[in-house]
């Protein structure tokens, strides 16, 4: 694993040990910020099953000016711990261990508002659509946020999620990319 391009790119990235975390491979992560970007002018990201942190990383890598990464689990704090350490830029990055449920209500309560939000939990439809609901509910996204939902090709995504737009939905063998634009409700 490697970050791709940008101001980090070529520069290797840990995997966190053992079997809870399956990575976004460096094929997946290079068509996904080809499709995205590649490139950006800022911004805030969120990576709410973070990994290894290898999206986030590649986010900033890539232009946005923060992420927040975040996950539950103690092995994968200590190894996007040590990924954002060697971008040595550090303070570009937040990263919180607790889980999706209470990072969101935490990220609102501190006003937090995001370009995109990278979703790739345990291969769950359900947690999915929940989260696409609270990010909508909390106001935590931009006017025309993207929300990219990583999912295994088993797992079907609706093109009708309410307060988004399926803008794009690729497959990569057993992973299938689809890429939301959120859609602002008028006040």
């Amino acid at each position: 694993m490697r970050v791709i391009s940008g101001k980090f790119g070529k520069r290797p990235l840990r995997a966190v040990p053992g079997r809870l975390t399956r990575p976004t491979t460096d094929k997946v992560k290079e068509s996904l910020f080809n499709i995205i970007g590649p490139y950006f002018n800022g911004g805030s990201f969120l990576d709410l099953f973070a990994g290894s942190g290898g999206v986030a990383i590649e986010a900033v890598s890539r232009g946005f000016n923060d992420a927040t990464l975040v996950d539950k689990q103690y092995a994968a704090i200590k190894t996007i711990q040590q990924n954002v350490q060697m971008t040595n830029e550090a303070d570009r990055f937040t990263v919180i261990k607790t889980n999706a449920d209470l990072a969101l209500q935490r990220l609102a309560s501190a006003g937090k508002k995001f370009e995109m939000v990278f979703l790739d939990p345990p291969y769950k439809q359900e947690q999915m659509l929940a989260d696409l609901a609270t990010l909508r509910e909390l106001k935590l996204l931009t006017s025309g946020a993207m929300v990219i939902c990583e999912t295994d090709n088993q797992a079907k995504l609706s093109d009708n999620v309410d307060g988004y737009q399926l803008v794009r939905q690729k497959e990569y063998g057993l992973t299938v990319i689809s890429i939301y634009k959120y859609e602002m409700e008028a006040s």
